[in-house]
């Protein structure tokens, strides 16, 4: 048991965590990158490595630290979450991944341009995917360093600087790639890290996994007031949960940027399916780890140690006072590490997408033809200012009282891009829909999805439900406003689910790298 903290070892190991990364990612980045090479890789990285990038960029600190402290203060529900990957990976697998593969496209805009014939919609696109990612990497460098300052006395500005300019760094210089392999090595981290701290809970726990089994039996799993299935689906329940969380996840897959990303490495299909299938058995067996953490800290503080100074310490701050107090010298450190790790995976991620998004969506669409090398620059450059520009608002944040605008400016950002998922179905599944259609489905869910969430009462409609409403709507919409301003003209060729069979019967497009 460590009783004195944060220790010099623990900043030793911290240090060394920090220099290795930039070392990694520069080491990557060692081969010039320009143009295609910059924004989609060389076609070098390993499938298995690009998976456990997009594993560590959908795991936040704020999951780190939030996963464990849901089961902590309560109890499994929000782990049935993860569950909702049982839906979207095989629908990504069975009906995005063979079409993105065929048309090869650049970014996830790039799809929308193409299947409707809309300039417009992409750069709109676009701009939210921006704007949503500006306010997520703020957010995510200013969560983790409040809690990294208290801990180990370092002065928070240094904290949010130093991890924004190691994220900088890389994926200034060495694009895609080097980001895919700096994910590859925190996401090993940040697993290895869960995995010690709940062995080492486990043993400090007296009667060690069966107390937490005992717990989890008797009404931490599932509370006793919490349902499984409501008739009124819009009323919260597991199965909502569940299907709910699938139709988000789905969404991302098929819209945000960040991860469409990692599909753009590749045109081979076999190598797509199995990079999503080993993402998924990743994020639900190291969520489960921190769920099963989460109800270990609540025996181990609530049951076993019980004290004043731990029941005043908010939810999702618990692991780390666990971290700082429980665990060996040195161990600390690298936990802390693994916390740091989540950060800046989904820093480096969201510089490295904005860049690409901004370059070959709006840049590329407004300016024309640009050659490589000109691309590769602008890339470099908006990855350059995003990133300082984050940091601004990082440190801002840490000085101020206007994270709770932030909060509000998150979700709200979050609501709409959740809404491009809507647009990108429609395209989907739909050969009729053309880009008034896309328009439409836009306008009203977003009008719809607002309301919802800011005009009604908040247990009118349960979160959970928000995707199947925004897609509802934009499905309903964008077809009956495709059928009253349409021709006879059909969606070009490869773009929609219909053209899955024809895309798998002649797979001679494949790269087989």
């Amino acid at each position: 048991m460590n009783t004195t903290g944060f220790t010099l070892v623990d900043l030793f190991v911290l240090i060394v965590y920090l220099l290795a990364v930039l070392v990694a990612g520069l080491y990557f980045s060692k081969k010039e990158m320009q143009g295609k090479e910059f924004f989609k890789g060389d076609g070098s990285v390993p499938w298995y490595v690009t998976s456990v990038s997009i594993f560590a960029t959908m795991l936040s600190p704020i999951s780190f630290l939030g996963l464990a402290g849901n089961s902590y203060a309560g109890s499994w529900i929000l782990w049935f979450a993860q569950l909702g990957m049982l839906i979207a990976i095989p629908l990504a697998i069975k009906y995005v991944l063979p079409i993105f593969a065929r048309m090869d496209i650049d970014t996830a805009y790039d799809y929308l341009e193409r299947r409707f014939e809309a300039k417009s919609l992409r750069v709109i696109s676009a701009l939210l995917f921006i704007i949503y990612q500006l306010g997520r990497m703020s957010i995510i460098m200013y969560l983790p360093s409040v809690g990294l300052a208290k801990l180990t006395g370092i002065d928070i500005n240094i904290l949010i600087i130093l991890m924004g300019v190691i994220a900088i760094v890389y994926s200034y210089t060495g694009g895609l790639k080097s980001v895919l392999w700096t994910d590859f090595i925190q996401g090993v981290i940040l697993s290895a890290g869960a995995l010690i701290a709940l062995f080492v809970l486990i043993k400090d726990i007296d009667g060690g996994v069966g107390a937490i089994t005992e717990q989890l039996a008797h009404g931490k799993f599932i509370a006793p007031t919490e349902k499984i299935f409501d008739p009124n689906i819009l009323s919260g329940s597991i199965f909502l949960i569940v299907f709910g969380s699938g139709l988000t996840i789905f969404s991302s897959y098929a819209s945000s940027q960040d991860l469409v990303q990692r599909f753009t490495t590749t045109q081979n299909i076999k190598k797509l399916n199995k990079m999503l299938f080993t993402n998924g058995v990743l994020s639900l067996g190291v969520a489960t780890v921190f769920y099963l953490i989460g109800t270990g800290l609540y025996v181990f503080y609530q049951l076993q140690n019980v004290s004043e100074a731990t029941k005043a310490i908010p939810r999702d701050q618990i692991f780390i006072y666990f971290i700082a107090y429980q665990l060996p010298v040195g161990v600390t450190g690298i936990i802390l590490a693994a916390i740091y790790a989540a950060a800046q995976s989904t820093i480096s991620t969201g510089l490295n997408s904005v860049a690409t998004s901004w370059t070959l969506d709006i840049q590329e669409v407004v300016a024309k033809q640009m050659s490589d090398k000109v691309r590769t620059r602008i890339a470099q450059i908006v990855s350059l200012l995003v990133g300082i520009f984050s940091i601004l608002v990082a440190i801002v944040m840490a000085h101020s009282d206007i994270k709770s605008a932030y909060e509000w400016f998150n979700g709200f950002m979050g609501l709409v891009l959740g809404l491009l998922g809507g647009i990108f179905i429609l395209g989907f599944v739909s050969k009729k829909a053309n880009k008034q259609g896309a328009y439409a489905a836009l306008i009203v869910a977003t009008i719809v999805m607002v309301c919802i969430k800011y005009v009604l009462p908040p247990e009118a409609v349960n979160y959970w439900a928000y995707s199947f409403i925004s897609i509802s709507v934009s499905l309903v919409v964008g077809y009956i406003v495709s059928l009253l301003t349409g021709n006879k003209v059909s969606a070009p060729q490869f773009t929609t689910i219909h053209d899955i069979p024809e895309i798998l019967a002649d797979k001679s497009w494949e790269k087989r790298h």
